[in-house]
């Protein structure tokens, strides 16, 4: 049979092991202690060091979005403030042709080219609301609609095919790109 070379130990020898095993298997409490106490020291200061660290980055995130909300608003204030002026700024050249048309018709006594000028003035200005997004909505021989018309009174109509149908628009409606932004008066067939 084999021995096994772990068995066989020399008893000087197991007195020098049996002093090692035991200072390495006991160390010494006082030690251990301090070194946690040290340990849980150090890693208290890491985690205040980054506490610290967040605190003062939440703080700046808070000043920054705090400066953005304060200069957006003022933006959107100004841009309230001047929003109509490029739309006023071009309307100028309408108001001087409306200038000029008055002047015209108190001294000119041939009507029919008062009329023209002003039917001039009126084409004017019906393309510079089209340039700027406005459009009328059509209401002739049209199918009433509660999206796009608002009914004053109803009429009865005179066939069966104009019921429901507009048979007079008593104020234009208007759309700014596509929305509403003043109903058309109709009187509707009934």
């Amino acid at each position: 049979m084999r021995k096994n070379k772990h068995t066989e130990v020399n008893p000087e020898n197991k007195e020098v092991i049996k002093q090692e095993v035991e200072t390495q298997e006991a160390p010494q409490p006082e030690e251990t202690a301090e070194q946690e106490a040290d340990k849980i020291a150090d890693d208290f200061e890491i985690m205040t060091q980054k506490c610290a660290e967040l605190n003062d980055k939440n703080l700046r995130l808070m000043a920054e979005f705090d400066n953005y909300r304060k200069r957006t608003l003022k933006e959107r204030t100004e841009l309230y403030k001047s929003a109509g002026e490029s739309v006023l700024v071009n309307m100028l050249p309408l108001i001087d042709d409306f200038d000029r048309a008055l002047k015209a018709m108190e001294i000119s006594e041939d009507v029919k080219s008062v009329k023209e000028g002003i039917d001039l003035i009126y084409t004017k200005f019906i393309a510079f609301l089209i340039q700027n997004g406005v459009k009328s909505i059509p209401t002739e021989n049209e199918l009433f609609n509660t999206d796009l018309h608002e009914a004053i009174t109803t009429f009865p109509a005179p066939s069966e095919e104009l019921k429901g149908i507009i048979i007079d628009c008593i104020s234009k409606g208007y759309t700014l790109n596509d929305k509403v932004i003043r109903f058309s008066k109709v009187v509707v067939g009934e």
